[in-house]
């Protein structure tokens, strides 16, 4: 003990070697605030280097933000959904968060929270850091004030396993828990005057939530069919390799058509509940160019629904109403006005390129839709197949259909109106839009035979009209055909008149001759 207290400052214990420590500390860090930033970074380099040489783990860095995009980096998203699905029950600290659009807290691990994943036998470490910019110059955006990120560390035996199984692993995982767990939303694209860049760039598409309580199960339509439909999307979603092996883009589309009330929309908002995807209402008439449309494809995610509806009545896309628009033009507007106005619309072709042209491959697992009440009017080479792969009709309301809307509505299955029900549908065309808003009762208490009573009173009154226009036409067409008879009349009467005049003529010119030659 003697020997220890004769040592010079010893004396001052740990309150002296603190004392030290704090006082380097504070001095590194007022050296940092003068050193060049080229300078920093090399020490922090050559510490990281020193680091690697004494040290047997691998770290690899997952940056929240990419270097040259404005959107948080997709390694980033599956990262933290994958660690909040699997490791975060264990995390000690989380942050909530209410996405934008959303009604469901979301939890995330907090800043500089560590946690412990197994792997096939391996270990790996995961932390979540947070650096603050030290700079006070003004920032524009938070990704300029601090930088988040997770690190994986591990063992470098285990770096072969992590490189092509487990980091695989973790954005399949991730990508598919953002599938499960976010809000489906509903977009429509904004004029492009409004493409305004924000931190996440152009705006060039707005959304709310998609809240449609459509399914297939409550959808009127003829259960075959809707099998068929349903059988499809399947084999679409789980179809990714498939299109690949065949070299095809992953995408599908479908062509809706049926007189208006049919259930188009209605069979849209089921397929995206269904699916689970995002969907994009396309409008046309606020497009005016194919680099704009272009642009909104482009601005699209995966598991999404690309909607166009009434296509028809969006822009012209047929050859005739196309030729007929050129010659008003040249009627209307100088010859210099023709290229430019031409070069601000979406033309047939741009739309063709939308559909399957080589940009429609950006990107994956979307489906396109048209709906139209006039299939006739589309140019053929718009849904064709390849474009249009699956054409439905959605037709006016069968028994079957009926049966599913009755479910809904009232609750009932079988009934002793049905037999009339069935009948008269047979009899006249009723669209589900007509027959769903009979059945829908008009108070609390539903009254089953009030409903379906009220339904036959309309069938019965749609099919007294049915025939009523039908005996009108009847009486149109044979007006039309004695009109036809009269005048074929007429003709005959005024020929055989001048037949008959010509004979006269012919006669008095004989009889002159015969005179000439006596005399």
């Amino acid at each position: 003990m003697d020997m220890v207290d004769d040592v010079p400052g010893f004396g001052y214990g740990w309150a002296g070697v603190w004392s030290t420590v704090a006082s380097l500390l504070f001095l590194w860090s007022m050296v940092q605030e003068h050193l060049p930033f080229q300078l920093d970074d090399h020490l922090a380099s050559l510490a990281r280097r020193l680091l690697a040489h004494l040290t047997p783990y691998v770290t690899i860095t997952v940056d929240e933000h990419a270097g040259d995009s404005f959107g948080r980096s997709q390694a980033y998203v599956a990262a933290e959904a994958y660690l909040t699905a699997t490791c975060a029950a264990r995390a000690s600290r989380l942050r909530a968060e209410l996405p934008d659009g959303s009604d469901r807290v979301s939890l995330a691990v907090d800043d500089h929270v560590e946690l412990v994943d197994d792997f096939a036998g391996a270990r790996v470490w995961w932390r979540k850091t947070k650096d603050v910019h030290r700079s006070n110059v003004i920032a524009w955006s938070p990704r300029e004030v601090e930088r988040r990120a997770y690190r994986l560390s591990f063992h470098r035996r285990h770096r072969a396993l992590v490189e092509a199984a487990y980091l695989p692993h973790v954005i399949a995982e991730g990508r598919a828990a953002t599938v499960r767990n976010r809000q489906r939303r509903l977009f429509t694209n904004n004029p492009s005057g409004d493409w305004a860049s924000g931190d996440d760039g152009p705006r060039v598409w707005s959304h709310v939530k998609l809240e449609h309580p459509s399914t297939f199960a409550t959808l009127a339509m003829d259960p075959a069919r809707k099998q068929e439909i349903v059988d499809d999307l399947e084999m679409f979603r789980d179809g990714k390799d498939y299109y690949a092996m065949v070299g095809k883009a992953w995408k599908r589309g479908y062509l809706l058509f049926g007189p208006p009330g049919t259930g188009k929309s209605t069979m849209i908002a089921a397929m995206a509940n269904f699916l689970g995807y995002d969907v994009y209402d396309l409008e046309l008439t606020a497009v005016k160019s194919n680099t704009e449309l272009r642009k909104l494809f482009i601005e699209t995610t995966g598991k999404s629904i690309i909607v166009v509806e009434d296509i028809d009545c969006s822009i012209d896309l047929t050859g005739k109403r196309k030729k007929k628009k050129k010659y008003k033009k040249k009627k209307k507007m100088p010859p210099w006005g023709d290229d430019d106005d031409e070069e601000r619309k979406v033309t047939l072709s741009g739309l063709l390129n939308f559909i399957d042209g080589l940009w429609s491959a950006c990107g994956g697992e979307r489906i396109i839709i048209f709906t139209t009440n006039h299939k006739e009017k589309l140019d053929p080479a718009l849904i064709r197949r390849g474009r249009m792969d699956m054409h439905i009709e959605m037709s006016y309301c069968c028994f079957q259909g009926f049966k599913v809307l009755a479910k809904n509505y009232l609750g009932v299955a079988e009934h002793e109106l049905f037999g009339d029900i069935r009948r008269l549908l047979e009899e006249v065309d009723m669209t589900p839009a007509d027959v769903a808003e009979n059945l829908m009762p008009r108070s609390k208490k539903k009254d089953v035979d009030a409903c379906l009573g009220k339904l036959v009173k309309a069938l019965k009154e749609a099919k007294e009209e049915a025939l009523a226009k039908a005996l009108a036409g009847n009486k149109e067409d044979r007006a039309d055909e004695d009109d036809e008879e009269d005048e074929d009349s007429d003709d005959g009467s005024t020929s055989s008149s001048d037949d008959d005049s010509d004979e006269e003529d012919n006669k008095k010119k004989e009889m002159s001759k015969d005179s000439n030659k006596k005399g």
